[in-house]
């Protein structure tokens, strides 16, 4: 050993610089200031990794979580207490603002601002109509429910919503999301009223969840289906659900209640072998074109926003009247026949609460209330963004849960926001929620005024509508563009989207959230180790790989473990891993133009990185240190967090190594440097 440190000290002595004159001068005028004791000269790092190692115990974590729930809720019980001394109709104003977001942005709502409101929701009402009476046959409910969940949600949203643009109502995903799962457990063709109880449940528990998840913050839970994964589940239902429609436009009669692809391809090939109608998917076709083409329209020309907005209106209008002159029902074109308008019918009684198949639907609730709440929530702050304010994610969440809670004792399916709508809002120069209760108002005449005329609408009509919304759910350039950022992100979205596809909704949505947290367990726990070398002329200390002009420090060897965790996934590898690179460095690289070996003195750890550790990657560090003394070679740790240099002191390892313990990793080169000295 004495040989190995005379050899390398020469060499040790002109590389080194004296990295301790800075602190020494900061810590001079700490103890002026009275605030610490000077520490003797030249011992400037060993007074300091006393900081370390006699810093308090952490808080556990049920300290650290009483800690977080005390903080979220401070600020709002500080409000409460100021109010004490405010008048009385000024704390029932307060109140009512922060329940109800209306009673803040009314006040200061003018005539011009209405204008645009009551333009935008009369455009918003002339596509929500025909969207939500086809999207409530995706859902295999009756049309008028579709018209339901855009009159109740709507208003309630306006009440207790954020948004400023959001459109409230039924949506493609969640309508698939609905009828895929709860035909599983209810043929809604042999049993139509039980099948309507389930989804009204349903919709009951997805408000509950929402709510819950605003009210207790609890906002993270839908962060698990991260942006990537969404995309590709919106991508698989969106093709999903357009294969699907191919019943409506062929006029097919029987056709599978399976929601994957190969299942839904088979009975449209033995279909089209069978019956189907030819005039029903010319009549389909053609609408569904000229809708399309109002769309390229609009697009091209700004100006002409309404267009597209109106289209699906006017074809549902020419299409009625066409079947009606004609009699093309009476010539195999089916159509909506009786709706049943009026006023929402009150459906407390119609909650199912004692059906075996409770906690199913309590399930479905749960994954319709997080795909929900993820589309809603993301549309709101696109816009939000766009208009340069503020979305409150709880607010948001107790907001449509509230609504869909409410929904589901006024016959209303589970309601969210729609991007398509939003999109058609934005554009139409809405102001505040007032579109969303004009688009409302103008619902319910049309369920009061126009139900009848409505019977002669050709089924094929409402499938060219969804068809016409499904390209804005494929998203090609994301998909692209997470291709190129980052690989596992597109992964999750390839998951997703086949899951869906060859699967089933639930299995899609399961494959993404196995993959999202594959890949943050992955980043997490992996076994990154990187050498590092000082930069020329600073002190900073950097990857070696990254910065090929730092400078590896003759007898030391500096390494960083780029993992949060080191635990029982990850220790045994890391260890390896630097005695490996120690033997490499000693014996010298053959992929390198120099063969030199190197003495290596110090294996310097750097733990700056890491969040906490196990008694698995403490093990470890003990056979490392082990390893390492056997070899003549001493280990030193460098800025271990509170938790990780709490366990360290608890298992002893602190004292095994000898105390090295410091704040930098150049007060522990300097350390090195004196300790051969």
């Amino acid at each position: 050993m004495k040989e190995r440190d005379s050899e390398s000290f020469e060499s040790l002595s002109q590389v080194l610089p004296n990295t301790s004159n800075s602190a020494r001068m900061i810590q001079m005028s700490m103890a002026n200031s009275g605030s610490a004791a000077p520490a003797p000269a030249g011992q400037d790092h060993l007074y300091r990794s006393k900081w370390l190692l006699d810093c308090p115990e952490p808080p556990s974590p049920w300290q650290e979580l009483k800690t977080q729930v005390k903080e979220s809720y401070l600020t709002k019980a500080k409000k409460f207490k100021s109010l004490r001394k405010q008048p009385l109709p000024k704390r029932i104003l307060f109140i009512l603002q922060a329940v109800f977001p209306i009673f803040g942005w009314c006040r200061n709502y003018k005539l011009t601002m209405f204008k645009n409101d009551l333009m935008a929701g009369l455009t918003l009402a002339s596509l929500c109509i025909p969207q939500s009476i086809g999207y409530a046959t995706l859902a295999k409910l009756d049309p008028q429910y579709g018209l339901y969940t855009s009159v109740v949600p709507p208003l309630i949203y306006a009440l207790m919503g954020t948004s400023r643009e959001i459109a409230i109502g039924p949506v493609a995903v969640v309508s698939l999301l609905v009828s895929s799962m709860l035909q599983k457990l209810i043929d809604p063709e042999t049993d139509p009223l039980g099948y309507k109880k389930l989804v009204l449940t349903t919709t009951f528990f997805a408000g509950i969840f929402q709510a819950s998840f605003g009210i207790f913050r609890l906002g993270f839970l839908v962060d698990f289906l991260s942006h990537a994964a969404i995309v590709g589940f919106m991508g698989g239902a969106a093709i999903v659900i357009g294969l699907q429609q191919l019943k409506g436009l062929l006029g097919i009669t029987n056709f599978t209640t399976n929601t994957d692809i190969v299942s839904v391809l088979r009975a449209v090939w033995r279909s089209c072998h069978q019956q189907w109608s030819p005039h029903t998917f010319i009549l389909g076709c053609s609408f569904l074109s000229f809708i399309l083409i109002t769309r390229f329209i609009g697009k091209k020309n700004k100006k002409l926003f309404w267009l597209p907005a109106i289209a699906p209106l006017i074809s549902v209008v020419v299409s009625t009247l066409m079947v009606f002159l004609t009699k093309a029902d009476e010539h195999g074109v089916k159509t909506v026949k009786h709706i049943k308008g009026g006023l929402n019918p009150i459906s407390i009684n119609d909650l199912e609460f004692n059906t075996p198949h409770l906690g199913h639907i309590a399930k479905i609730g749960l994954i319709v209330a997080i795909v929900a709440l993820t589309e809603a929530i993301a549309v709101g702050r696109s816009f939000a963004g766009i208009k340069g304010y503020r979305l409150d994610g709880n607010k948001e969440m107790v907001a449509i849960g509230f609504m869909n809670v409410i929904g589901s004792f006024t016959s209303c399916y589970a309601a969210t926001g729609s991007f398509s709508r939003t999109a058609v809002n934005f554009a139409a120069g809405c102001e505040t929620a007032m579109s969303n209760i004009v688009m409302a108002v103008t619902v319910f005449v049309a369920l009061e005024c126009l139900t009848r005329l409505l019977y002669y609408t050709p089924i094929a009509i409402l499938a060219s509508i969804i068809l016409s919304a499904l390209p804005g759910l494929i998203d090609i350039d994301e998909a692209i563009h997470i291709w190129k950022i980052d690989k596992l992100d597109f992964l999750a979205l390839i998951g997703a989207f086949f899951g869906v596809l060859f699967g089933s909704v639930e299995i899609g949505l399961l494959v993404a959230v196995v993959i999202s947290f594959a890949k943050i367990i992955l980043i997490s726990i992996r076994p990154g180790i990187e050498t590092l070398g000082r930069m020329p002329g600073t002190d900073t200390f950097a990857d070696t790989d990254q910065y090929p002009m730092s400078v590896k420090t003759p007898g030391v060897l500096i390494f960083r473990v780029k993992s949060a965790l080191l635990c029982f996934a990850n220790a045994s590898s890391i260890e390896e891993r630097i005695m490996g690179w120690i033997r490499q460095e000693e014996e010298g690289d053959e992929n390198t133009k120099s063969n030199a070996k190197r003495i290596i003195l110090f294996v310097v750890l750097d733990m700056s990185n890491l969040i906490n550790v196990d008694t698995s990657g403490i093990t470890a560090l003990v056979e490392l240190h082990n390893n390492l003394i056997q070899n003549g070679v001493e280990l030193v740790i460098v800025n271990p967090k509170w938790t990780v240099i709490h366990k360290l002191n608890q298992t002893k390892f602190i004292s095994k190594i000898g105390g090295k313990v410091y704040l930098t990793i150049g007060e522990a080169v300097d350390a090195c440097f004196g300790l051969k000295v």
